[in-house]
């Protein structure tokens, strides 16, 4: 399935993972007491590989953060162009690498807009492996913008998956969740900015470009072209 190249493939990750046993014992004892504490983590195996673990087996959701003591994760309005974002609610990915963004780049010290994604494909054949878009804004990209951060995990039962939508003249999928209700998280994973696998694609943006894009077409996601790849 070809895509612009802004659109970038998850690392293969083999279904069967030797450490798979070992995923599942993590994952076991965090859910025999879902109290928000942080994760004693040390698998061998990549932190996205253990958070996607969580999402496939236990339908949880992940949220990324810059703050590693959140005990209620409250609902908020956020600015955005789309309707189903454009909501008081509380965000959280169906994927264990998009949460890791957030987590990782620092808004707090930085100014910057962000454009980003997880996504899959939708066809008669059935939904692609998923892909995604990371960017911010050029000028904050040149200063390498990084954090240590934290993944929280998440029950999934207030959450309503987000509605297919049309991008580039595909149906997507975009991974993503909200719910109306404040939530308590299960766990939290301490992450920096070595664990996002994708750390060093991602792109930089001209803000006056972009806004003026959406601006003019605010359904147009992602509201790149071609001449930007």
């Amino acid at each position: 399935m070809e895509l612009p190249s802004y659109w970038l493939r998850r690392p293969n990750s083999p279904r069967h993972l030797p450490s798979e046993e070992a995923m599942d014992r993590l994952l076991d004892r965090i859910l025999a007491s879902p109290g928000g504490g942080p994760i004693d983590y040390q698998l061998d195996v990549p932190k996205w590989r253990f958070l996607q673990h969580a999402v496939d087996r236990e339908g949880l959701v992940l949220h990324g953060s810059s703050d590693p003591a959140l005990t209620m994760l409250e609902p908020r309005q956020p600015s955005d162009p789309l309707e189903f974002s454009d909501r008081n609610a509380v965000f959280a990915a169906a994927d264990g690498i998009w949460p890791l963004y957030f987590a990782v780049v620092d808004r707090a010290r930085h100014r910057m807009r962000l454009l980003n994604a997880a996504i899959r494909v939708l066809s008669p054949a059935g939904p692609s492996d998923p892909y995604y878009l990371f960017s911010i804004s050029a000028g904050a990209l040149a200063q390498r913008p990084w954090r240590t951060g934290t993944v929280y995990l998440l029950p999934g039962e207030t959450f309503e998956p987000q509605p297919p939508i049309d991008a580039g003249g595909r149906r997507v999928q975009v991974l993503q969740s909200a719910s109306p209700a404040p939530v308590r998280p299960i766990a939290a994973l301490s992450v920096d900015p070595t664990d996002f696998p994708f750390l060093h694609q991602i792109r930089g943006h001209d803000d006056e470009v972009l806004g003026a894009r959406i601006a003019a077409d605010p359904t147009g996601f992602p509201w790149l072209q071609h001449g930007d790849e």
